[in-house]
């Protein structure tokens, strides 16, 4: 059955025009004629039979309708470009592996292992974009997530199937000119001191007070971040005291840049999951990759 579908030109031209709300920096990004751009244009919303732009006194401007149809072309034309280039750099071979990741645990984690995996598994390719929440596999192309959640959570993340890979340990660090010529302080003194917070985990300082049965009116107060790796700087830069999971930030630990304000650890509750596609049968690349995170996590 024919696709009731667009040309791709008209779709690719559009897209650009509508990025830069301009015919004319659409046709320089294109390599085409401002002529050639507006009549690729003019097919597409006859093809559509609805207005995309509107003439304006300083050129053009989105619809409504254009607008609505922008954002939900981008992210195909996104895909189908991700997926082209993969089949030209393995030639269509079946060992690459789209995956989305939390960020931090993406560049502290995962990215310093991957020369390991290309050691021992040359044919995997890993394709890696940031994701923080979750999100339907059958929307976005991806073939796996690295996540960090609860066990609720994950559990709740329809359609898909996980694997635990690393529970989450925090502790707190700060600059080490915080402590001063102390060598640690104590979770009562911690408790007056600025507390630097995370937008994902808005309750850990309170659970970690909670934890050690120490009274802080201010667990909750403070500066928010959305990134442990985020946080992690912050307090680097002497702005308060951070809740991170320890092994993310060795790094900075053993430079001194960071220190361990406290010694107290806390599980926080949550753990770093490989997450997948229930349906169907795990493709053969994606195994071999599962079972090397696994033997990576036991380390």
């Amino acid at each position: 059955m024919r696709r009731n579908i667009p040309s791709l030109q008209s779709l690719s031209c559009f897209d650009a025009a509508a990025r830069h709300e301009s015919y004319t920096r659409a046709a320089q990004e294109l390599s085409l004629t401002q002529g050639a751009v507006s009549r690729q244009i003019a097919a597409l919303e006859g093809f559509l039979g609805v207005a995309l732009f509107r003439r304006t006194r300083h050129g053009v401007a989105l619809t409504a309708s254009g607008a609505d149809y922008a954002r939900q072309i981008a992210p195909r034309l996104q895909a189908l470009e991700r997926d082209t280039l993969d089949a030209m750099s393995r030639q269509g071979s079946s060992g690459s592996i789209a995956l989305a990741a939390v960020p931090t645990f993406a560049t502290r984690w995962l990215l310093p292992r991957l020369p390991a995996l290309t050691a021992s598994h040359p044919e995997l390719l890993v394709h890696l974009e940031t994701r923080t929440r979750a999100f339907l596999f059958t929307d976005s192309g991806f073939d796996a997530a690295l996540y960090s959640g609860t066990a609720e959570q994950v559990a709740n993340w329809a359609g898909t199937r996980a694997i635990r890979l690393l529970d989450e340990e925090v502790v707190p660090v700060c600059a080490p000119g915080l402590l001063g010529t102390r060598a640690e302080l104590s979770p009562v003194e911690l408790a007056k001191l600025p507390l630097l917070q995370q937008s994902t985990r808005p309750d850990a300082w309170r659970q970690w007070f909670e934890a050690l049965g120490v009274d802080a009116p201010f667990a909750l107060s403070g500066p928010r971040f959305e990134l442990y790796s985020m946080t992690a700087a912050a307090a680097a830069c002497g702005l308060g005291l951070a809740l991170v999971p320890r092994q993310l930030f060795e790094p900075e630990l053993a430079r001194g840049e960071l220190v361990v304000a406290c010694p107290r650890t806390l599980k926080s509750g949550r753990a770093y999951h490989l997450v997948m596609p229930e349906r169907g049968e795990i493709r053969p690349a994606l195994a071999a990759f599962a079972d090397w995170l696994q033997a990576q996590a036991a380390v």
